[in-house]
């Protein structure tokens, strides 16, 4: 970091040497955060504040209210046990407030009766700060705070409540958070750096919020940290652009070799669209130059951006280079090997695979091909950039669904070859402005024609009162030869809150179609893979797929023509087109069915009208944009899409502007460049 080595160091301190944390705690935190770094814990915005204000009473107090209250403790039961009882009774304390009303707390784990009873000795008062349950008396289970009257200032009048997980408390959070800054403090409070000393001071009072009004993205400590973050990550766009053209990654033109497009252009059994054939325009004139691409073809699902790689790849094997095609998983690095060997082979072009399931001789000898230059066009998943894959000459890299890649890991891929080419595809449709934003790195097509006879997907919605009659008519599709994915949004409904789960949904579906099969993401890879393959096969049984969003990307099944999709009204508009996008990729009809459940929203319905009414997925994207926002639009966690923190792209427009304007005007100074290293979007890039 460009900081002093100090802060550097203290940002990137593993969270198990925090005291009190280990490493068993820095694990989960890791879960939650994304990393276990101190700087991950700073990252991490709390959600709101629970204001604790002391009361008097608990009368007129409504359930499911957190009440700070004096209480005295009266009297206790108590659990009875038994070896023959499952669970043990809890523990019930009687008390009362200063007005007299009875109040019960109450506690379910009896291994620590003892404790709990000394925290509330008969006859003391005690500051108690819970969740009151309805009951007669009112409950407060498991409170949050048990103080002394003396103590009292231990229990936070306002507390920030952070996105937690399994075995973290809030208590935790507060602990770490206590330590951190306490150090923070110390360590930058000789700082002339009046940037490093604001930016630390907006995050404590991010972390320290008074009221969840301190969290909103407009407020004015929030809105400081959103625009670092913009600046940071418009700074190493900026920079990734001005390297492509400086005069030491400047790429001396190829000269052509062979002559395999000719070939392979009257092989073709169709013609290209105006729209594909505009874009590899486009991209010819990119490898044709001295400046590396860096390109995205956006282009809607069915739209055929694969073909257009394949082009592309096909020059560059024309030129004597080879070409890197990177899908994000397995399957679809199977099912692009299995379309485009075919095509390679007819023209002698030696096309391979490499994934993760490659091992030992197998692997070497694909590597030895590699290595030597033989193999000229290679398909895979993040294989292709392991420390042991070397290429002859690397020409052109291309990334199949871009949006699960960033830019450090475009970086990592072109490191790979010498000035390479980078072609990006994207099946998600990004509104110009917010593309322009996120890849001002690179240069934008866009396919926005789809190849002839492609039929409209008909897309209806219905309750899911009338899923009994939508299985009939399904069956007879099935009975006609349709094959059919059934899409649910949970793997199983654990909470119990009536979310449609695959596991459920599968076992009640197999009673009518005996084959069905079932995918979901806690299923082992290999065993998912299989299920998926044995459903694109058309000679197989299994009519029917009952999954979660797992085959959003990565199958493709052209006798596919019906896809219901069960409480679609959780999914966001963009994710419900590219499932959507699993059927009609054949000749024939095809249907979307999109059943919401019985508590539906209006703006749910809304959301879902949209699809009916559009199969255009940048009018789709564009309203997903304004309707939930960059983040549901992009996706949660996504590897690769750029994870903002603070900046929320629908209150934050100006902020977006305002720091791409600064980045490319280059007066960020040496700031900039440590917020991109904070943010984690500068591994890669050197300035």
């Amino acid at each position: 970091m460009g900081m002093r080595s100090e802060i550097a160091a203290f940002l990137n301190t593993d969270l198990q040497f925090i005291k009190g944390v280990g490493p068993v705690l820095a694990s989960r935190f890791e879960d939650v955060l994304g990393g276990r770094r101190v700087l991950d814990f700073l990252l991490h915005k709390p959600a709101y504040v629970r204001n604790r204000d002391i009361a008097e009473s608990v009368a007129g107090v409504d359930a499911g209210t957190v009440i700070t209250i004096p209480l005295l403790i009266k009297s206790y039961k108590k659990p009875k046990t038994a070896p023959w009882m499952k669970r043990a009774r809890a523990i019930r304390v009687l008390c009362a407030d200063k007005m007299g009303n009875s109040v019960v707390i109450q506690f379910f784990n009896s291994k620590f009766v003892d404790y709990w009873l000394e925290k509330l000795p008969i006859g003391q008062w005690r500051m108690v700060s819970g969740k009151i349950e309805a009951g007669e008396p009112p409950v407060i289970n498991h409170p949050e705070f048990i103080e002394t009257m003396e103590n009292v200032k231990k229990i936070p009048t306002a507390q920030a409540i952070y996105p937690s997980g399994e075995g973290l408390t809030q208590k935790t959070f507060a602990n770490v958070r206590d330590q951190i800054f306490s150090k923070l403090d110390s360590v930058i409070s000789d700082s002339d750096d009046e940037y490093m000393v604001e930016f630390f001071d907006a995050l404590r009072h991010v972390h320290f919020a008074k009221a969840s009004d301190d969290l909103l993205p407009n407020s004015v400590y929030v809105s400081k940290l959103a625009y670092c973050e913009l600046l940071a990550h418009q700074t190493a766009i900026a920079i990734s652009r001005r390297n492509r053209t400086t005069q030491k990654n400047k790429k001396i033109p190829r000269i052509q070799k062979h002559n395999y497009l000719d070939k392979f252009y009257k092989a073709l059994p169709f013609s290209l669209t105006n729209a594909q054939q505009r874009v590899l325009d486009e991209i010819f004139k990119d490898m044709d130059g001295d400046i590396p691409m860096m390109r995205l073809v956006q282009g809607d699902v069915g739209s055929g951006k694969t073909i257009v790689a394949l082009i592309a790849a096909l020059k560059m094997a024309e030129n004597g280079g080879q070409t890197a095609l990177l899908a994000p998983t397995d399957t679809l690095a199977q099912q692009h090997f299995a379309k485009i060997k075919p095509m390679c082979d007819n023209l002698g072009i030696v096309c391979d695979i490499l994934t993760g399931r490659d091992k030992g001789v197998n692997r070497r000898e694909k590597l030895t091909s590699l290595r030597s230059g033989r193999t000229k066009v290679v398909i895979g998943t993040h294989a292709l950039f392991s420390d042991d894959v070397e290429y002859k000459d690397l020409g052109l890299v291309v990334v199949d669904e871009q949006h699960r890649f960033g830019v450090n890991q475009r970086e990592s891929l072109r490191a790979k070859g010498k000035n390479v080419d980078l072609l990006a595809l994207s099946a998600t449709p990004i509104p110009r402005t917010l593309s322009m934003t996120m890849y001002g790195d690179m240069d934008i097509s866009i396919i926005n024609e789809k190849p002839a006879g492609r039929l409209p997907i008909k897309t209806t919605k219905l309750p899911i009162a009338r899923t009994n009659d939508l299985i009939l008519r399904i069956k007879q599709q099935v009975d006609d030869g349709a094959k059919v994915f059934w899409i649910c949004p949970l793997v199983q409904d654990e909470n119990g809150i009536g979310t449609a789960a695959a596991i459920s949904r599968h076992e009640m579906l197999r009673q009518i179609f005996p084959t069905a099969g079932l995918v979901h993401g806690q299923m082992p890879k290999a065993e998912r893979d299989k299920v998926m393959a044995e459903f694109a096969d058309n000679d197989s049984d299994m009519s029917l797929l009952v999954a979660t969003t797992v085959i959003e990307v990565g199958i493709d099944v052209p006798r596919a023509s019906i896809i219901v999709i069960e409480n679609a009204e959780q999914f966001g508009l963009a994710a419900l087109h590219q499932l959507r996008g699993r059927v009609g990729r054949g000749k024939i009809q095809s249907y979307c069915i999109l059943l919401y459940g019985y508590n539906v929203s209006p703006d749910g319905l809304k959301r879902l009208d949209v699809l009916c009414e559009t199969d255009d997925g940048f009018v789709i994207a564009e309203q997903d944009l304004m309707m939930r926002g960059v983040g549901e639009l992009l996706g949660t966690r996504q590897s690769g899409w750029i994870q903002y923190h603070f900046a929320d792209w629908r209150e934050h427009r100006d902020l977006f502007k305002l720091a791409a304007r600064a980045a490319c005007d280059d007066n960020t100074g040496v700031w900039a460049r440590d917020l991109m290293n904070i943010f984690g979007c500068g591994e890669n890039i050197s300035a």
